[in-house]
């Protein structure tokens, strides 16, 4: 058995694709247009998966893990999102990730006090966690003494 995507239903695709790929970084690898079902599915990989990502589509394989949006055009209500845990994603400097995120209005609901993790929420509440890559960076404020926002 292997991982190959997680899926997320999203409110506006738009809001979602502002959200997964100009503030967070990832990249759109397809697209896929359901007229008859009333619904668009796009697929997102890290940066350092896209090239697989891209290749796998290629070639009609599934090695590079994605998440896909799935956007029903007829508007629901999915609640909170609380049903749903959390994606992770490992960053280079929890710190940088997280300023700037936060510089493009992103809420910081767990900040890195640790300088090893926080919490962010998607347009559609679902809850993104960050873990630094390696050892847990010092202390540094303002994330050391900044208090959690709402819940994640």
């Amino acid at each position: 058995m292997r991982f190959l995507h997680t899926m997320v239903r999203v409110r506006s695709l738009d809001d979602s694709l502002d959200f997964w790929c100009r503030q967070l970084g990832l990249v759109e690898v397809r697209r896929i247009d359901v007229p008859q079902g009333r619904y668009t599915l796009v697929f997102l990989a890290a940066p350092a998966d896209e090239l697989t990502a891209r290749q796998d589509l290629a070639n009609h394989r599934r090695e590079a893990p994605t998440i896909e949006l799935t956007h029903n055009w007829d508007p629901e209500d999915y609640g909170s999102a609380r049903n749903f845990g959390h994606l992770a994603f490992e960053v280079d400097d929890i710190y940088a990730t997280c300023a700037k995120l936060q510089a493009a209005g992103v809420v910081i609901n767990r900040p890195p006090r640790d300088g090893q993790m926080a919490f962010v929420r998607s347009p559609d509440l679902i809850s993104v966690e960050f873990l630094q890559k390696g050892a847990a960076l010092p202390p540094q404020e303002p994330w050391a003494s900044m208090p959690n926002t709402g819940v994640w």
